[in-house]
């Protein structure tokens, strides 16, 4: 029987720079491809890049480095249904496994044991419509929800997307300034004013290594 493969950018082992798990040393599975086109997207040489690889030359690959935290990334990694398949080898192989996606594809085949860090679009990304909202109502206490923030209308956007669903309320939410953005500084205030429930974070690894796009 033919093993599944899977289109893959890059594999590498770093510090996470997002998220509740920012900080961690971290080895991350970056898939290739995405149909999404956000305007903020620092991923996009992952659009074409890459190259097939088994599920277990994957895992093979993973088993170097020192860790047992796995993030599986992109492009989009649900645009390729394999890795539904790879993640669950990882959880089975010992790995606590982070997913981040964009939301545009369905999470129900998600292994229950991932965390999920569920990326909403905002107006401003250009990809809003793309978002599945059904997705909101799958998420477990482990999981994350992700807003990047461009503008005062991103953040209105989001801060009344969070009330409306109440995901203060069952899950970590992640406001994140788009980077380099003149509304960082803003984007704390606003959310101090409104005294809202989530959590800011900058993109560590951008910190770290300022100007390196690869590998990070």
């Amino acid at each position: 029987m033919s093993q599944a493969h899977l289109r893959v950018t890059e594999i590498f082992y770093s510090i996470q720079g997002e998220s509740s798990h920012a900080g961690r040393a971290c080895i991350f599975v970056r898939l290739s491809g995405c149909p999404l086109r956000c305007n903020y997207c620092d991923t996009a040489y992952a659009f074409d890049e890459g190259g097939s690889m088994s599920v277990d030359a994957i895992v093979e690959a993973v088993q170097v480095h020192p860790t047992r935290l796995v993030l599986v990334t992109g492009g989009e990694p649900l645009a390729q249904p394999a890795v539904i398949g790879l993640m669950q080898k990882l959880l089975d192989s010992g790995y606590e496994v982070l997913l981040e996606t964009s939301g545009a594809f369905s999470i129900a085949a998600v292994p229950a044991s991932v965390r999920k860090i569920l990326d909403l679009k905002t107006p401003d990304s250009g990809e809003e419509e793309r978002n599945e909202w059904t997705n909101l109502e799958l998420l477990q206490p482990h999981d994350e929800v992700k807003f990047v923030i461009q503008s005062r209308r991103d953040y209105e956007w989001a801060r009344d997307t969070v009330r409306k669903h109440r995901l203060h309320q069952r899950v970590t939410v992640l406001f994140s300034p788009e980077w380099g953005s003149p509304i960082r500084s803003d984007l704390a205030r606003w959310i101090l004013d409104d005294a809202l429930p989530v959590r800011y974070q900058l993109q560590l690894h951008k910190l770290i290594w300022p100007g390196v796009e690869r590998g990070v």
